[in-house]
């Protein structure tokens, strides 16, 4: 998913030489690896279920991501916000973030790539953009919503509605409350995008920081349900592991700093195109590696919901009618561009 935190804009601490920005090429080169990165992780989940539970997944990719996130933390010599006065209302905040951004959705995900395909998930994870765009406009309303981008969520809910396919009937069968778990997944990245912009805005913390504490505050909540919903026998081999580790260190960890490097380079809008690599690297990854097979339903409902995220995120626009051309005009131009005339269109 995409990771927007408003800590992108948060100024450079005091009393530290600023830090040599990343060049164009390299900024582009991480965008495109989070892309792949984020889009892989449906694989990796899918390959881990095959011997640890979706609660040990949530855990392991927490933990992991956590530990590298920390060691970057470490390495740079960041601050952490303090824990009395303003500080203390920023560690709050974050723990809802980190229950609602992290825990719940990550849960939701693994569980629900038990009953689908690992592609369908990454189709499902390209609505977080139009859940946002609900979020923001009707939960916290810290966004007026503009006629095309209400256009814009009808259209995406379409695309979902094509993909669910609920005229091949409703039988609640466990695809499809999967299917709706994916969507609550979704909403809850909606809600803390939202939620960062109403409440964290002015954290005041680097973005490597924010997200060391958004996934680190996330980890150790997930420590502490361990016991109760981790416990389930495991089954280990090389590919189990290095799915974890990959999804863990890489997407939970790397992809958020590059990801907010891409954010702070090219701003919100055009780093939230990420969106678009995500689930055609994800159904890629599953039709050529796991073998799956998908329906006709599923890629056109996702081009549905592409196209209801253009519109959401008001980057389609219809072209703007120029007033018609006056005949006064037309002729005063004529004689200005006369061999001979003046400026004022004058001999």
């Amino acid at each position: 998913m995409t990771a927007s935190s408003p800590a992108s804009s948060a100024p450079a601490e005091r009393g530290r030489s600023p830090r040599r920005a990343p060049t164009s090429a390299v900024i582009a080169v991480q965008f495109v690896l989070v892309g792949v990165i984020w889009g892989s992780s449906f694989l990796f989940m899918k390959v881990a279920l095959g011997g640890i539970s979706p609660a040990q997944v949530a855990w392991g990719r927490l933990v992991l991501g956590a530990l590298t996130l920390g060691l970057f933390v470490l390495a740079r010599r960041e601050r952490l916000p303090a824990f009395q006065g303003d500080g203390a209302r920023v560690w709050g905040h974050m723990t809802v973030i980190a229950v609602s951004f992290c825990v719940v959705p990550f849960l939701l995900f693994s569980w629900a790539e038990q009953h689908v395909s690992s592609g369908l998930g990454s189709i499902y994870n390209a609505t977080t953009p139009i859940m946002t765009a609900v979020m923001a406009g009707a939960v916290f309303r810290v966004e007026r919503l503009k006629p095309v981008q209400i256009a814009g969520i009808a259209v995406g809910i379409g695309g979902v509605l094509v993909i669910i396919a609920p005229w091949s009937g409703l039988d609640l069968s466990q695809s499809l409350l999967a299917q709706l778990a994916l969507l609550g997944a979704t909403a809850c990245y909606g809600f803390s995008l939202a939620y960062m912009r109403r409440f964290l805005a002015d954290s005041g913390m680097s973005p490597l920081t924010f997200s060391f504490v958004n996934i680190g505050i996330a980890a150790v909540i997930m420590t502490a349900l361990a016991p109760a919903i981790a416990t389930t026998p495991v089954r280990l081999d090389p590919w189990i592991v290095g799915s974890m580790v990959l999804l863990g260190c890489l997407g939970t960890g790397v992809a958020y700093i590059w990801n907010q490097n891409t954010l702070r380079a090219w701003g919100p809008t055009a780093a939230s195109t990420v969106t678009y690599i995500t689930p055609v690297v994800g159904v890629a990854l599953g039709v050529l590696v796991l073998g799956e097979r998908l329906g006709w339903n599923e890629p056109v409902g996702a081009v549905i919901v592409f196209l209801g995220i253009l519109l959401a995120q008001n980057r389609l626009r219809m072209p703007r009618r120029r007033p018609p051309r006056d005949a006064g005009d037309d002729r005063r131009r004529e004689e200005r561009l006369r061999p001979g005339a003046s400026p004022a269109g004058r001999a």
